[in-house]
C-alpha cells in the first residue's frame, strides 16, 4: 500500500522559510517523478515542484530561485525547502507521486488528484 504523510507546514512571516518534507513507503521515489502541490484558497490546485526519476528539477514561475526540492533515496523522503516566502505562498501543500515520466511537460503542474498517490497536505501560512 502506498503511503504519503507531509510534515513541516505551519505559519511563518513574509521573508522567512520552511522545510517541508513528504514520507514516502510502498513506493519507488527513485523510479517515479515526486512533487509538490500547493491550494490556496479558492483557487485551483497548482503543481509548485517536481524531481523526475532521471534526477532533473522543475518549478512553477512564481517559485523559480526561492524553493528547492530535493529527495532522499535511502530514507524515501521527498523534501520542499521554501525561502522568502510571500503571503501568496499561502495553502495546504500536498506531496504527490506522478509515476514515471509524468514530468518530462509542464503538464504535471495540472495533474488531477485522481492520478498517481496524495498525501493530505499541510498548512502552510505567511503573514504579512
Amino acid at each position: 500500500q502506498v503511503y504519503l504523510e507531509e510534515s513541516g507546514g505551519g505559519s511563518v512571516q513574509a521573508g522567512g522559510s520552511l522545510r517541508l518534507s513528504c514520507a514516502v513507503s510502498g513506493y519507488s521515489i527513485q523510479s517515479n517523478c515526486m512533487s509538490w502541490f500547493r491550494q490556496a484558497p479558492g483557487k485551483l490546485r497548482e503543481g509548485v515542484a517536481a524531481f523526475t526519476e532521471a534526477g532533473t528539477t522543475d518549478y512553477a514561475q512564481s517559485v523559480k530561485g526561492r524553493f528547492t526540492i530535493s529527495r532522499d533515496d535511502n530514507k524515501k523522503l521527498l523534501f520542499l525547502q521554501m525561502n522568502s516566502l510571500q503571503s501568496e505562498d499561502t495553502g495546504v501543500y500536498y506531496c504527490a507521486a506522478l509515476g514515471r515520466g509524468s514530468c518530462y511537460s509542464v503538464s504535471w503542474r495540472h495533474a488531477s488528484p485522481d492520478v498517481g498517490y496524495w498525501g493530505q497536505g499541510t498548512q502552510v501560512t505567511v503573514s504579512s
